[in-house]
């Protein structure tokens, strides 16, 4: 606010105040760029041209695949007097609205109706690119990628010779570790631990982020050549070593799959090493467990799983990682 006398003396210097914007609004959006995260349209704003390069840096790897309106993506960076990372979001979902709010000055609202996200993030936030990745610009638009076109599904995807492979499990179960260590005999790589199964076909047809692949740093002994690279926090806390697939350039990566199988990690099992069938009721509400959004959506997405059932479901019984590269070798092979 103003004093009334400094109005005053604007006004009898002819240079009236200009209160065209409001001190609450956000700033002004000049810059744009279309990028296409997993292959789907987005239109990003913003007044910070470092936004579009970490957009660039994390979505060059794909090409545009669907023909949809472009997901509107509106993020306003303001500048703050902290120096610090900004805490984890917390997120709550008031349909058709989804927010992450992290603090005063870092937060996403998300208009799952209307395909629109629109951010605030702060110059202190920008200067931790995996956290801003991680928490804010990735989901700005995989929200809706997530809830309107595709079903999420909290495993790894590799293929070989045709044949994709699901392998799905709980956080720790080895998802990552297992398709690296796929990917590194000769399999195709297409996802280490987040899939998109693509709504509405009836291929079983999986798109994943095959750029990159996240770790534990545990997995360091089993693969060395992970030795060297910087360890970051990711959610909750986690430490996690991300390495683009392009470090390895042995090995073969695609952005898409056909899934014949899905198959439950199973590494704490008593006995010995064996790949048995699974049953589909536990696959079916464990994919559905992280599913949110409107509700036309989540028929869609139901639907999406129940076509992903009609391949066959089995459970990896393992403790050694070659030997279960070996069975799934057998089991694109064998069908068994």
């Amino acid at each position: 606010m103003i004093t009334v006398e400094e109005i005053e003396s604007a006004c009898n210097a002819s240079r009236p105040p200009d209160f065209s914007r409001s001190s609450v609004q956000a700033p002004e959006l000049t810059h744009s760029k279309e990028f296409y995260p997993y292959g789907f349209p987005a239109e990003v704003w913003t007044n910070a041209p470092e936004v579009l390069d970490y957009f660039e840096e994390n979505c060059n790897a794909f090409q545009k695949r669907f023909d949809i309106e472009p997901i509107q993506v509106d993020v306003h960076v303001v500048e703050t007097d902290s120096t610090q990372c900004p805490p984890g979001p917390t997120y709550r979902l008031m349909m058709p609205l989804l927010v992450a709010a992290a603090d005063a000055d870092n937060y996403m609202v998300a208009d799952l109706a209307r395909s629109r996200s629109q951010l605030t993030v702060s110059r202190s936030a920008m200067k931790h690119k995996q956290y801003l990745w991680y928490f804010f610009l990735e989901p700005s638009a995989c929200q809706h990628i997530g809830t309107r076109y595709t079903t999420p599904v909290h495993a790894g995807c590799v293929a070989l010779n045709g044949h994709g492979v699901l392998l799905l499990g709980d956080s720790g179960a080895g998802k990552s570790s297992l398709s690296y260590a796929c990917a590194r005999t000769g399999w195709t790589f297409v996802a280490d631990d987040g899939s998109l199964l693509l709504n509405g076909g009836s291929k079983r047809m999986i798109i994943g982020n095959c750029s990159s692949v996240r770790f534990r740093p545990t997995a360091v002994a089993l693969f060395p050549e992970l030795q060297g690279f910087d360890i970051t926090p990711r959610a909750k806390g986690k430490p996690s070593i991300e390495v683009p697939t392009a470090s390895f350039p042995r090995i073969h990566c695609a952005q898409t799959t056909q899934v014949d199988f899905l198959v439950f990690l199973n590494r704490r099992a008593a006995g010995p090493p064996e790949l048995v069938p699974y049953r589909k009721d536990v696959a079916r509400y464990f994919m559905r467990q992280v599913l949110y959004g409107l509700a036309e959506s989540r028929d869609a997405q139901y639907a999406a799983i129940e076509q992903l059932l009609t391949a066959e479901v089995f459970e990896l019984r393992y403790r050694d990682l070659d030997w279960a590269v070996d069975r799934l070798a057998i089991l694109t092979r064998e069908g068994r």
